[in-house]
């Protein structure tokens, strides 16, 4: 059987990335050949740092269709970005060198090699500057999707937030009934297609139990009226749940996936019983894209104690598609 290489963008280099790698590496095969697109000089400095030794063969991503790709060594489409210490403070230095390792996967997967992709962690503050709300909306605007969600994922329990990085004044304002649906489409697709399963969707309030001292209250007007009807369309959805209850052991069992409609209030609840155990996955893009639920936690670069479990996961989760 042929599979599909796994496209990796290291993102940002002064990160836990390179150390979660290479331990990924180390501590399962995969099946799937890896390409990791990260500057060579960087990839070096940090090995040597974190005393990892691996063979790195270095490969164009012009030619990909005639490679033959494997596992043995690190496949790496090299990067130039020039920096002196094997890892630094995060700055918007390493803001173009990101963008052209995005770039790059990007034109990867536009030639149908493949549809994977996993990237690293990135800087919100420094490479995204406000214009975007997080990656997975960077990822939508490159490749004119309109209709995409954030899914949190664990064969557990899953979790979608309506809203993802938005200050919570603004939340209110970016729910609709039009959203609710298209998102809850793209979940039932998901699981459908990918895990073979109808899913059993519980959908949040937006207000503390539901309730609000507002004359609008969009759990009446908004939420409501959108479960309803996606249940006339055969979908399997129930709510809305006040949030404070719903990952209750006993309720929370009940479901495959929690839809929350703002960020925290269901990523919270999410870590707190799964930790690093999820992988966040981009939904509505024209490829799988997957990424570790963590982010490039700068305290601890170098330092070799970063757990690569989510990662694996990710890693793990494409090997299997």
């Amino acid at each position: 059987m042929v599979y599909k290489p796994i496209i990796i963008v290291a993102g940002e280099p002064n990160s836990i990335f390179s150390e979660i790698f290479f331990k990924s590496l180390k501590l399962k095969k995969f099946k799937s050949p890896i390409i990791l697109i990260a500057s060579q000089k960087i990839i070096k400095l940090q090995m040597r740092k974190l005393n990892i030794k691996i063979k790195i063969r270095l490969i164009d991503f012009a030619n990909l269709k005639k490679i033959q790709l494997d596992n043995k060594k690190i496949n790496l489409i090299n990067v130039s970005f020039n920096q002196k210490k094997p890892f630094d403070v995060i700055t918007s230095k390493s803001n173009n060198y990101i963008r052209e390792s995005f770039d790059i996967a990007l034109k990867i997967l536009n030639t149908k090699i493949t549809n994977k992709l996993i990237n690293g962690p990135i800087s919100k503050k420094h490479f995204l500057k406000k214009k975007y709300l997080g990656i997975t909306e960077y990822l939508a605007y490159k490749t004119n999707s309109k209709n995409f969600a954030m899914l949190i994922y664990n064969k557990d329990l899953s979790i979608c937030p309506i809203t993802t990085h938005l200050p919570i004044k603004k939340v209110s304002k970016y729910i609709s009934k039009d959203i609710i649906k298209k998102k809850i489409q793209l979940l039932d697709v998901f699981f459908k297609k990918y895990l073979k399963k109808k899913p059993r969707i519980a959908v949040t309030g937006l207000n503390p139990h539901c309730e609000s001292i507002d004359a609008f209250n969009e759990d009446e007007k908004i939420i409501k009226p959108s479960i309803k009807s996606l249940i006339q369309s055969n979908y399997k959805i129930f709510g809305p749940f006040a949030a404070d209850t719903i990952f209750l052991k006993k309720n929370r069992s009940k479901y495959n996936i929690i839809v929350g409609m703002y960020h925290d209030q269901v990523l919270a609840p999410m870590k707190t019983l799964f930790e690093y155990n999820a992988i966040n996955i981009t939904l509505g893009l024209p490829f799988l894209r997957i990424s570790p639920d963590h982010g490039p936690n700068e305290k601890m670069t170098g330092k070799n104690k970063s757990d690569p479990a989510s990662l694996i996961k990710a890693i793990t989760f494409l090997d299997t598609k």
